[in-house]
């Protein structure tokens, strides 16, 4: 088994007032060169962005791009014709394929929202642009591992052009569960939303990120109230 681990405090962070942006990854003026990317995971930003404010229309190609809100509410405009807004329990993809451009602002004038923001390079280049949303509410489980996203459009949860799956994990203290990796060669990167864990003996806190590969099986244990995304990728791009 391999593992990295990416403390919270190492992240790139972006300050621009309306938005305030945290990159495990590289992105925009954040440059690591040890930090590119985990497998075909391309980007993982942990964004808060201001009441009233957001970003303004802007184009994506060959890019699965998936967005899960923590906080507050985004209003989605795209070139294909969608408007929506997605809140705390849903999941948006985008598949950028051809080309496409959008939009997305915070909704409200008076609290923040705060999304994870997260790209994977697909295993399809140049398909037909596709936008998804569904609500978790309904699918979520307690001190138990649940799908939100993999690559069958019939499965549980949102897909994506790429043999990725996606698992959500809210645990209460003392409490754990192990992950199998759906398909060998696959790495997982498993990132900490809130509270603390113990993964394969290692503690990680709020925002810490891993990523654990050339394995087949993942433990979590919550050392306290934790919720967590472990998200399963190929390693090679």
């Amino acid at each position: 088994m391999k593992t990295i681990i990416h403390r919270a405090e190492t992240r790139g962070h972006a300050n621009h007032g309306w938005l305030n942006s945290h990159h495990t990854f590289s992105f925009a003026n954040y440059y690591d060169q040890e930090r590119m990317h985990f497998g075909v995971l391309r980007v993982l930003n942990d964004d808060t962005v201001e009441a009233g404010m957001g970003f303004g229309t802007h184009p994506h190609d060959n890019m699965e791009i998936v967005s899960i809100p923590l906080e507050g509410d985004l209003e989605h405009k795209d070139s294909m014709g969608n408007v929506t807004v997605i809140k705390e329990g849903d999941v948006q993809v985008m598949s950028a394929g051809t080309g496409v451009t959008h939009s997305e602002y915070n909704k409200n004038r008076d609290k923040l929202v705060k999304f994870l923001q997260i790209w994977v390079f697909p295993n399809k280049r140049s398909v037909t642009p596709r936008y998804g949303q569904i609500s978790i509410k309904d699918l979520s489980k307690v001190n138990k591992f649940y799908q939100i996203l993999s690559p069958n459009k019939d499965d549980q949860g949102v897909w994506i052009h790429q043999d990725a799956w996606f698992h959500l994990g809210n645990f209460e203290k003392g409490k754990s569960d192990d992950y199998k990796i759906k398909k060998e060669g696959n790495g997982v990167y498993a990132f900490v939303l809130d509270g603390e864990v113990t993964i394969n003996g290692e503690e990680l806190y709020t925002r810490d990120g891993m990523g654990i590969w050339d394995t087949d099986t993942i433990s979590v244990k919550a050392s306290e109230n934790a919720r967590l995304l472990l998200m399963e990728v190929p390693m090679t791009t």
